[in-house]
């Protein structure tokens, strides 16, 4: 029903201190797909797609925030799970990556983990559309200095969509009878922010056009975030001293 991409970066913020994001983006031809597919914390990023089993998203990141490693938090939910031959499953942690395709999922499917991220689809035209997903992520990654396509000033989340666009692009999700669609992203940070931009928590629930949408989406999101940072910067900070929040 899918295809989506997950990623860490490690990055020095502001202050010189080392962090690490991570993010995921998802779309489907199927409503509310941000409800289902999509988890992040400061510890990981998960998919979960196909036969969708929600819980192997939550307790994955569940484990994750516990101090598991990416790859023993997801195959032991998949060990678990009678209903693992129909299902994706795949992420990031701190210092990993898996993936993992059922024998049972609908062709075309499958899946690759690459150097600090993965990307998986199911249900698609060919093999060509999450090549290109991982291709257009990883010439843009923030840590391929040596790149000319790298850009690490960009934030993770408009890459990631930029991402699911070349796949999109290739055809994606091959059922065309479908014409209702969805597309989301989620990216969290072990930095500590005064506010967690509007940008890194997007959904486009139903549409014809999820990926064009969700860019547009962003772009508004991110046009909002700067005029609130201007106006209200301080007291977002005063707030977060003070253990307060405001919207």
């Amino acid at each position: 029903m899918t295809f989506s991409i997950c990623a860490r970066e490690r990055y020095v913020d502001d202050e010189g201190e080392e962090q690490t994001r991570y993010g995921v983006a998802v779309t489907t031809r199927l409503a509310g797909v941000g409800t289902l597919c999509p988890f992040a914390s400061e510890n990981g990023a998960i998919a979960t797609q196909s036969l969708v089993n929600v819980d192997l998203g939550r307790k994955g990141i569940e484990y994750l925030d516990d101090g598991l490693g990416v790859e023993d938090a997801l195959q032991s939910l998949l060990n678990a799970d009678e209903g693992s031959p129909q299902r994706q499953l795949h992420g990031v942690g701190a210092d990993g990556e898996f993936a993992f395709s059922g024998e049972e999922c609908k062709p075309w499917f499958g899946d690759i983990v690459g150097d600090n991220f993965t990307v998986a689809g199911n249900l698609l035209t060919g093999e060509d559309v999450i090549d290109a997903v991982a291709t257009t992520y990883e010439a843009a990654a923030a840590d391929s200095p040596d790149d000319p396509e790298s850009d690490p000033e960009t934030p993770l989340a408009k890459r990631l969509i930029d991402a699911l666009a070349a796949g999109h692009e290739l055809g994606g999700d091959k059922r065309e009878e479908l014409h209702v669609q969805s597309a989301a992203l989620l990216v969290r940070t072990t930095e500590d922010r005064a506010m967690t931009p509007y940008y890194d928590d997007l959904r486009v629930d139903a549409t014809e056009t999820p990926v064009e949408d969700l860019r547009a989406t962003y772009d508004l999101a991110r046009e909002g975030y700067a005029m609130a940072m201007e106006r209200y910067e301080e007291s977002y900070e005063d707030d977060e001293e003070a253990g307060d929040t405001d919207a």
